[in-house]
């Protein structure tokens, strides 16, 4: 039995039957969260210090493609329906070999736990099975907790996108599963679909099913843009073939030109929304639903997107997303002729988007999202005795508004520490870094993208 005790730290369980601790230990056994209180003791454990800093639940990105980390810094003035579908989807993707998968991966995943994230849904283009085994294998050797999204190939824009009618490859799918992913417990299996917006109402039903038939989320890109226009016009047709299919087991990515009608039938139906509101706001994909979402009594899950245009910090997107939401709320009191009283959404609302709503959107929440005896140890602690952050009067508006990562001083995944004294602790991160940057000088120079 491995013990560790984090002591003496400002707790923000998140959950409201732990609560909340202004100096509290967490005891772990075994990656698991035992106990939450003061005067903790266990005999043998390690000790982690956690004086002056507040100790929160690891964020959780529900939606990126890690992949792109090498391309850093290409797409910061691209739309989507512009350069990025021609350059990325119809061109970079296809010249990855399976090491710049791996090489994309692991430190996009080094980017996600130096910066607080513990486990993110990682969108994958994996041209062959043994891109696939690559990006699994990047995830693996990081520490990582992951949901691995099997998408279409990128090797093939016209095959898999727009109109398709070609299923995902499910021998391929199965196979990752059965030989990288079932057994790992940080591991789990998402299928990437592309939904009516994109292939066949055949093909968007068949790949659902197969999704459904292996116990499998289903992550869909969907409602980004008024794409066909040719089809839609004005009016986006909303879910179509899939309507009736849609359950808990369903995460939509985007969904900024859903009516509210569709919005409240599926949050009715369990579907969870992941709102990427940095990327949507510069690629026009529309304004985010997050509002949408609240309306129809649900809450939305945050992610980063497209790393090749911004940074992964989850921190960014839980402050951009709500103070977004907030500007659209307080402009519609101000048409009516009103002052703003109030602010429409929290900082504790945020913090939870970035949390446990992340956590249920992949269906982990029985295991992480908020520091509940019971629970996975995935924890995060920041410093709020710092010269940017002291003094810490409110825990959660310190952590949401007045940290960055450089406050970041501890990062434990399933009990391990990953980071410690603000340092990533696994020696691939300069180990690999030549290799990493060697690929992204390369897939730039080949796909000929003059910046």
């Amino acid at each position: 039995m491995t013990q560790t005790i984090v002591r003496n730290g400002t707790v923000v369980s998140l959950d409201p039957d732990v609560g909340e601790f202004e100096a509290a230990d967490v005891l772990i056994e075994d990656g698991e969260i035992i106990e939450v209180g003061t005067g903790l003791s266990a005999s043998n454990a390690e000790e982690i210090d956690a004086t002056g800093k507040i100790v929160v639940p690891g964020f959780v990105d529900s939606h990126i493609h890690l992949a792109q980390t090498q391309m850093r810094g290409i797409a910061g003035d691209w739309s989507l329906m512009g350069e990025y579908f021609d350059h990325m989807l119809g061109n970079i993707t296809g010249i990855y070999q399976p090491e710049d998968m791996y090489l994309g991966g692991l430190y996009g995943a080094f980017e996600k736990l130096n910066t607080g994230t513990t486990t993110a849904l990682d969108w994958s283009y994996p041209n062959t099975l043994e891109h696939g085994e690559r990006a699994v294998d990047a995830l693996q050797d990081t520490g990582l907790r992951a949901v691995y999204t099997y998408g279409p190939p990128g090797d093939d824009a016209a095959k898999w996108w727009y109109e398709s009618d070609v299923g995902l490859p499910e021998e391929k799918i199965r196979s990752l599963h059965e030989e990288k992913i079932r057994d790992d417990d940080l591991l789990s299996l998402a299928l990437g679909l592309r939904g009516p917006d994109f292939c066949t109402p055949e093909t968007a039903r068949a790949d659902l099913e197969l999704a459904r038939d292996l116990g499998a989320l289903s992550t869909i890109h969907m409602g980004a843009a008024l794409w066909p226009s040719s089809e839609y016009g004005d009016d986006y047709q909303g879910f179509g073939a899939i309507e009736d299919m849609l359950g808990p087991d369903v995460n939509v990515a985007h969904g900024n030109h859903f009516t509210q009608e569709d919005i409240d039938h599926a949050v009715e139906q369990g579907v969870s929304f992941s709102s990427t509101p940095e990327v949507e706001m510069q690629m026009g994909h529309g304004i985010p639903v997050t509002g949408k979402v609240l309306e129809a009594g649900g809450r939305p899950a945050w992610g980063v997107d497209v790393c090749s245009n911004v940074s992964g910090d989850m921190g960014s997107q839980m402050r951009i997303g709500l103070q977004l939401q907030r500007m659209f709320d307080n402009q519609a009191v101000l048409e009516g002729d009103e002052e703003v009283t109030e602010v429409s959404i929290s900082a504790r609302d945020t913090l939870e988007m970035a949390t446990i709503e992340g956590a249920k959107a992949l269906g982990l929440d029985d295991e992480i999202g908020t520091i509940t005896p019971g629970k996975r140890a995935d924890l995060v602690l920041f410093d709020a005795d710092d010269f940017m952050t002291a003094p810490c009067h409110d825990p959660v508006q310190t952590v949401v508004f007045q940290t960055d990562p450089s406050h970041i001083d501890t990062v434990l995944v399933d009990g391990e520490v990953v980071k410690r004294d603000g340092d990533l602790t696994n020696p691939k991160v300069d180990e690999e870094f030549d290799r990493f940057v060697a690929s992204g000088e390369r897939l730039l120079d080949e796909a000929g993208i003059d910046l």
